[in-house]
This record gives structure tokens, C-alpha cells and sequence, in this order.
């Protein structure tokens, strides 16, 4: 096999999307620096032209968003540093003391810590509702686990380990013919799936932009529609209303503090572009494609065993599996060092997931594709898996 350790001829294989896309279109990058050089002041925290210009751009930011995701009202857009900066905030501002939690063990550390938490504090109460073997929660199994006072439904779009995507349509029809906020983790699946908060009647959604959103590290945030009730959990200086010592009512401002991550959210914008401009509705259908390639070649190798079911149009582009003989992590070192290709092992921050599959403690490896991939990777990610089974078999 000659895809061995990368050089300036055979540049590394990246997959490992799924934790931060890597690298960006260099267009992006390009236009991020270039606006941000015309226009690096704090948005709108001065009356000079610059400041309006950047101010102005930066609610135009709020509507593209708020468009990407089916929301109404691009106020209800507000900027934090990542999906789980995002998912703290609504966690914590739409709960209240006595209250109940709906959660599932396909979540992220970034719901079941804060939930964790609130309930080592003495605020709250929850209740995790567990996968099938398809890797979903139905809206049948979120629905028995609601109890009066639960307050709040939150689950993630899409999972980080498994792929799969749940039915937030049907989710959301119970939690809105029962009166209940439904929070979802879009960290995995905005940029690959098409969402509709009305439609779906999604209260609060987080997001990154680091991720399939092709934006920078360091942005994110949470969309509410307008009828949300959520409270802010931070408090400072938000450009208007500086006379008051509460937090200002409206929105954004109610849930912004501190000057905005400008060049970041420059970045954000122009992933978004680039994705609309080159048609993200197709993104999904040929990574799926690929990623059905990368799990039928790694499926097909005895000794390999592979997690979750078949990608398609229910799954975002990944694929976990282990290796017979190879602790994860070493998979992942011999990955690297030997064949230059950069995958995720571990635990994927998503213990009760591994738990329920059987491959806590060690994790798994993780192969996560992304807009570049090509399906020659994927099949030099195969060969290279054959021939680490081969060598562990001879030794």
C-alpha cells in the first residue's frame, strides 16, 4: 500500500469532519480576512459609519441564519462561541427550580453535563430516554417519558458516534400538542440537512459554526422562535440601553453580553454562502454515498466491527467501528503515523452511548467525512484498515 506517512506529494487524509472541518474552502477564508480588515470595529457600539456598516452587517448575518433554519425572526438569533456554550444557555434560561428534564443517552456532553448539573443542584430533575437498535428515539418512547412538570425536551439532531438522525418532526408535533419547549443539537447535522423550526416546531436550536457550517472555531449559537421564554444566565455591557442595571428585555441584546466575535462571525457568514452557493441540499446525498462506501468496505474486513446503521438519508456522513487485536487509540496513532489519515477515537464526548453499544471504556474509532472528501480517501482509508487487520494478524 503506498499511502504511507504524508509528505508534500501525499498531503494527509482528513476525516475527522465531525469534530471540526478541516480546511476550510480557501474562499472563505479569503473574504472572511478581507471584510474583516475593512470593518474590525465593535458592531454597533459607536455612532461612526464603520460601526453602523458593522452593525448592519451583523443582523444581516442574523437573517441568513435565521433563514437557514426555518426561524421568523432573525432578533431571535443570538450569537455564543459554540453549540455547547449554545445548549448551556438554553438548558439553564428555560428551566426553573422543581422542573423536569426529557433527554436521551445519544446525547453529547454538552446537554447531559449541564442537566447533570442543575440536578446535583438540587434545581432540577430528569429523565434519559434510551436508542433502539436503529440508534433512534422514537416520538412514541420521548412521549411515555413526560411526566406533569416536565418543562423541557431536549435531544440531539443528529449523533456524533452512530450517525443517525432522529424524527425532530414527530417529536415536535408531542411536545407541542403537550405544551413543551423542544431544544435540539444541531451540532452535527446543520450544513448537512435541511431543518425547519416552525415546521417542526422546534422552540430553541443549537448550532456551530465549525463544523459542516464550514465557518471558524469559536462561533455558534442558539435560535428561538419568538414565542420562547428563556432567561440570560450572563450579564454585562450590550451597547444599548447602558443606564439600566438589569439586563435589557429585548432581543438579541437579553441574551448577548461583551463585543461580538466580528471576524468570527464573518467566517460563519461566508460558510454559509459557500454552502447555499454551491448547493448544501446536494452535500448530503453524495457524502451519504460515500460514507455507504467507507462502511460496506470497513464492514466487509473480518476482524473489523462496525457500529450503527447503514448511512443514507437518515445518517450524517460517518462511520465508527473497532478493530479486533487494536486498542482505539492505538488504531488511531497507527492511523496516523503510518498512513496519514487523521481519524476520532474514544469516547467522542458521548459515554452513554458507547455504554449502550458495548465499547465503554476504550471508545471507537470514528471516520467523519466531510465537504471535500473524496472517494478516493475513502478507499485509501479501507486499504489501510485491511492492511493494519493483515499486520495484526501475522504478528
Amino acid at each position: 500500500m503506498e499511502n504511507k506517512k504524508p509528505n508534500m506529494d501525499n498531503p494527509f487524509i482528513y476525516m475527522d469532519h465531525a469534530a471540526t472541518t478541516f480546511p476550510r474552502p480557501s474562499g472563505v477564508l479569503d473574504r472572511m480576512t478581507a471584510r474583516y480588515r475593512r470593518m474590525g470595529c465593535s458592531p454597533g457600539r459607536g455612532g461612526y459609519d464603520m460601526a453602523v456598516e458593522a452593525g448592519q452587517y451583523i443582523h444581516q448575518v442574523r437573517q441568513r441564519i435565521a433563514a437557514w433554519f426555518g426561524a421568523p425572526d432573525p432578533d431571535r438569533v443570538v450569537f455564543t462561541s459554540n453549540a455547547t456554550d449554545a445548549l448551556n444557555l438554553a438548558i439553564s434560561g428555560m428551566t426553573r427550580p422543581g422542573d423536569h428534564v426529557v433527554s436521551t443517552t445519544l446525547e453529547h456532553n454538552s446537554v447531559l453535563r449541564p442537566l447533570y448539573h442543575l440536578r446535583q443542584s438540587g434545581r432540577i430533575d430528569y429523565t434519559l430516554v434510551e436508542f433502539d437498535s436503529r440508534g433512534i428515539v422514537t416520538p412514541e418512547a420521548i412521549a411515555r417519558a413526560i411526566r406533569d412538570h416536565t418543562r423541557l425536551v431536549v435531544i440531539n439532531h443528529a449523533s456524533n458516534v452512530l450517525g443517525t438522525v432522529q424524527p425532530i418532526a414527530g417529536i415536535g408535533q408531542i411536545c407541542r400538542n403537550r405544551g413543551i419547549p423542544l431544544v435540539i443539537d444541531t451540532a452535527q447535522s446543520a450544513g448537512f440537512i435541511p431543518i425547519d423550526m416552525e415546521s417542526w416546531h422546534v422552540s430553541a436550536l443549537a448550532f456551530t459554526g465549525h463544523k459542516a457550517l464550514l465557518g471558524p472555531t469559536g462561533t455558534g449559537g442558539l435560535v428561538t422562535l419568538p414565542d420562547v421564554r428563556i432567561s440570560p444566565t450572563r450579564f454585562g455591557g450590550t451597547g444599548v440601553e447602558s443606564l439600566r442595571l438589569d439586563q435589557p428585555e429585548a432581543f438579541p441584546h437579553r441574551l448577548e453580553t461583551g463585543t461580538l466575535n466580528l471576524l468570527g462571525i464573518i467566517g460563519l457568514d461566508e460558510g454559509l454562502i459557500f454552502l447555499e452557493t454551491s448547493g448544501f441540499r446536494k452535500t448530503l446525498q453524495r457524502k451519504a454515498a460515500l460514507a455507504s462506501q467507507l462502511r460496506q468496505g470497513l464492514a466487509a474486513i473480518g476482524g473489523v466491527t462496525v457500529y450503527g446503521t447503514a448511512p443514507g438519508p437518515g445518517h450524517v456522513p460517518l462511520v465508527t467501528c473497532n478493530i479486533d487485536g487494536i486498542h482505539p487509540s492505538d488504531a488511531g496513532m497507527i492511523l496516523d503515523g503510518d498512513y496519514g489519515i487523521a481519524v476520532r477515537t474514544g469516547l467522542h464526548c458521548a459515554p452513554l452511548v458507547h455504554e449502550a453499544i458495548g465499547t465503554s471504556p476504550g471508545g471507537a474509532v470514528r471516520f467523519s467525512l466531510g465537504w471535500n472528501t473524496t472517494q478516493k480517501e475513502v478507499e485509501q482509508s479501507i486499504e489501510a484498515v485491511k492492511e493494519m487487520v493483515s499486520e495484526t494478524s501475522l504478528s
